[in-house]
């Protein structure tokens, strides 16, 4: 889920075939079909020839371009995209793991960034995979794999140590599920990480910011180092809206992930270490017998 952000600056992917832009050309009405998770739409960008932005009964999920897979138009996706060039060096080869699938936004920014790198998307449902890869295709010479099962069922299938990087972007009915938000999930995620890899997560939250404050408890029970990047008024706890939180083993590129934190056109904030365990304010730590959703967004919270 996520609030739509000012337009970015991108860097130019590779062209893309022929076959996928006439594709694009031929769908430049909105499509509506009812999937699992609800009615999906796909709305085209009128800025951008294209682009489109998948909404689930009236959500902005995500925001794709066909041409320049690199762009990212959301805000809670080109923090993500921060971690993601940070996570190793530039083009270096990633193995990921994206919990929820979207339109698929992140993982084709990542096999336009870092080519040859081999990813894994889950995403429980298996209608809206069915109209994303009809729709909006992927790129057939990346090496991306969609399975459409529960997300925290798929985690438990992925081998001790296998990913770089796993990023979590699960919704349903725009609140993430209970079962995604405790230790013993986020005890399956540092199993799945090699030594080093990161977590990184969009979170979703407004005032009192009880369940981030529950999130970033928990993630500090499991790993050592954290970093949370959100819009000023998220933290003051003015509005509702979406926070990305990162956790490693190792430690973070926080100063480079804070100078680009800020440099976007909706410039956020990113706290880590003290400041943000003073954040936290006690907060206890989430276990599945006691977990929750994540809480409704009020209305008109991402119009």
């Amino acid at each position: 889920m996520a609030r739509r952000g000012a337009p970015g600056k991108g860097v130019s992917a590779p062209g893309r075939g022929a076959s996928t832009r006439k594709r694009s050309e031929r769908h430049q009405e909105p499509v509506a079909v009812t999937v699992d998770g609800g009615l999906a739409e796909l709305v085209p960008d009128r800025e951008r020839p294209h682009a489109w932005t998948l909404l689930l009964d009236g959500a902005p999920q995500s925001h794709v371009d066909l041409d320049e897979p690199s762009y990212l138009s959301f805000e809670y996706q080109r923090r993500l995209g921060h971690v993601i060039d940070l996570a190793a060096p530039p083009n270096q080869p990633l193995q990921v793991l994206h919990l929820g699938g979207g339109a698929f936004t992140l993982a084709r920014y990542i096999a336009a960034t870092r080519p040859r790198s081999t990813q894994q998307i889950i995403e429980i449902d298996a209608a809206l995979v069915q109209l994303v890869r009809r729709e909006l295709p992927l790129d057939p010479q990346a090496r991306i794999r969609v399975r459409s099962v529960d997300a925290r069922a798929g985690l438990g299938k992925i081998q001790d140590g296998w990913a770089d990087l796993v990023v979590a972007d699960v919704f349903s009915g725009a609140r993430t599920p209970a079962h995604l938000t405790s230790a013993e999930f986020l005890a399956d995620v540092r199993r799945v990480l090699k030594p080093g890899g990161q977590y990184a997560a969009n979170l979703a939250d407004g005032p009192p910011l009880a369940h981030l404050r529950g999130q970033v408890a928990t993630a500090a029970s499991l790993f050592p180092e954290l970093a949370l990047a959100a819009d000023p008024t998220v933290w003051r706890g003015r509005r509702f809206g979406n926070a990305v939180l990162v956790a490693s083993d190792r430690p973070i590129a926080v100063a480079e992930l804070t100078r680009r934190v800020a440099s976007d056109p909706h410039p956020g904030r990113v706290e880590h270490g003290r400041a943000l365990a003073d954040f936290t304010g006690g907060a206890a730590v989430v276990t599945d017998e006691g977990a929750r959703p994540s809480p409704a967004p009020p209305p008109g919270a991402f119009s």
